[in-house]
């Protein structure tokens, strides 16, 4: 009988891919029903129910799976070629299971409608619109800067603890509801990562438990880029799957945050963007631009680039590739330079509002 119920469960995984094969092509269905319907539902319960706990129990249970994977394997090593076709659908069953968690309480998510049509914002964008909010960004970013030092050439070394940002970051929500209403963001359940020594050499700063609904943050990471960090995850949280709208989420939310510091961070988070498209699309525009940008905040650029230069290491690139595979075949056909279409986002939303 356990034999037979495997085997289905191994055989589901074929009509559950087809499925949601088949429901990406209905963006809007799974808008209005999955991600402000059933999903809202879901991630709240889950949010309710591990938001509390001081650690995170997602990435408990990812220990205790790996330790039975691990066990799992050394027991039926042996006899796997004795038996392979029940070790597979023995190992099919599970991965069923996974999938069909894994698009239930989150995933579908990556076939919603994409944010820029939510928001009736152009999908495009010239290098002059660039240039102009580039410039806004850069006007803002000097004048926040300057009102927290008093010096353009020093870096902010944000006032808080790592945990004192977690705690403060939802804050920036609760004021960009007031713009985007569907962005409420509550209850809070957002952790340090128990894995942020592995993550750090892996290259990532943080990531959301799709099964718990918990988010993740990188501990080891400069303080400066917390409050956009966290507020990334948080995005990925209300169900924003796509790495580019977590990022333009994320920033609106710092930016919106009643604390200076954390603005500072949010302008900051997307003017970096913006000058980095820039210099791929015209280094001497590029030039032009970085040369009104205070020293201050490029040296708090360089303070996390020089971070995550310090932990490169011969794996982190194999791990940024499988990522990058898995982005991919969950509908983000530029795998890890989905981060960087944020730009678009900006770029047309910004162009005609004031900073």
């Amino acid at each position: 009988m356990l034999k037979k119920k495997k085997n289905v469960l191994a055989l589901s995984l074929i009509p559950q891919y087809l499925l949601v094969k088949w429901l990406s092509h209905y963006p809007e269905f799974i808008e209005r029903f999955y991600s402000h319907g059933f999903y809202v539902f879901v991630s709240k319960l889950s949010r309710y129910a591990l938001g509390w706990l001081p650690i995170s129990f997602g990435d408990l249970v990812y220990t205790i799976s790996i330790i039975y994977v691990c066990r799992w394997v050394y027991k039926n090593w042996k006899h796997f070629r004795k038996n392979i076709k029940q070790r597979i659908l023995d190992v099919l069953s599970v991965l069923a299971i996974v999938y069909l968690g894994f698009h239930l309480l989150w995933g579908l998510n990556y076939y919603r409608l994409p944010l820029h049509k939510n928001l009736n914002l152009a999908s495009d964008y010239t290098t002059s619109q660039l240039a102009l909010v580039t410039e806004k960004f850069i006007y803002k970013s000097n004048a926040l800067h300057l009102e927290i030092t008093q010096n353009d050439t020093l870096k902010v070394d944000l006032p808080y603890s790592k945990s004192d940002v977690l705690k403060m970051t939802p804050s920036g929500y609760q004021n960009l509801k007031q713009v985007f209403p569907h962005l409420e963001y509550h209850p809070k359940s957002v952790k340090k990562s128990l894995y942020s020594y592995p993550l750090t050499y892996m290259g990532f700063s943080g990531y959301l438990n799709p099964f718990t609904n918990e988010s993740q943050v990188n501990s080891l990471i400069p303080v400066y880029k917390f409050p956009t960090t966290t507020a990334h995850e948080m995005a990925h949280q209300l169900g924003y799957a796509a790495e580019n709208e977590a990022n333009f989420i994320g920033c609106m939310a710092a930016i919106n945050h009643s604390d200076v510091h954390f603005r500072y961070t949010g302008y900051t988070f997307g003017l970096r963007f913006c000058l980095n498209e820039i210099y791929r699309r015209d280094p001497c525009l590029y030039e032009d631009l970085v040369a009104d940008v205070n020293l201050g905040i490029l040296k708090n650029y360089i303070e996390v680039r020089e971070f995550w230069e310090a932990h490169e290491n011969p794996t982190e690139p194999l791990f940024k590739l499988f990522y990058s595979n898995f982005l991919k075949a969950n509908n983000q056909n530029k795998g890890l330079e989905s981060y960087s279409y944020v730009v678009a986002l900006l770029v047309n939303y910004f162009e005609n509002k004031n900073l």
